[in-house]
């Protein structure tokens, strides 16, 4: 028997519970509070008042540097060597490969991310896909191949 068959015999007599929408936008909220609360005193040290003007996409380099691009590494680098982010270790919450259920690789990990712009783009359908899917899988997930799993 392989070991790809040996996890999903193992999995499937454990019943694997799939991390549903509502458990998975309370680790999406607490993350992005946890951004915020980390970002925005840092770029307001830098840029002052005029870091919140509203008809500004981006208050300059540190500004696109501090928000988009760290949380985008550090959320990956979570996401690799913990199989969750923050939020999502709160609620036992992991990510895994969606065939073996065993760690994704950096290549799903970073697809996944990127993953969530297109899930977002019509709507958020993609991001809604969770309440609907039987696997719980969003268009980001499906995309890279992944799955979010209840750890026991």
């Amino acid at each position: 028997m392989s070991e790809t068959e040996m996890v999903r015999e193992d999995a499937a007599e454990h019943a694997v519970q799939y991390g549903g929408f509502w458990l998975r936008v309370g680790a999406t909220l607490i993350d992005s509070l946890l951004i915020v609360l980390l970002t925005t005193p840092l770029l307001y040290s830098i840029y002052g008042d005029q870091y919140f003007n509203p008809n500004q996409i981006a208050a300059g380099f540190w500004d696109v540097l501090i928000s988009w691009l760290l949380p985008a590494v550090a959320v990956i680098i979570f996401w690799y060597f913990k199989g969750a982010s923050p939020g999502k270790m709160i609620f036992r919450l992991r990510i895994v490969d969606a065939e073996t259920l065993g760690p994704a690789n950096m290549r799903q990990l970073v697809i996944r991310y990127l993953g969530y712009f297109v899930s977002s783009i019509p709507l958020g359908g993609g991001l809604l896909w969770v309440a609907y899917d039987p696997r719980k899988q969003g268009w980001h997930d499906k995309l890279a191949k992944t799955v979010v799993i209840i750890e026991r």
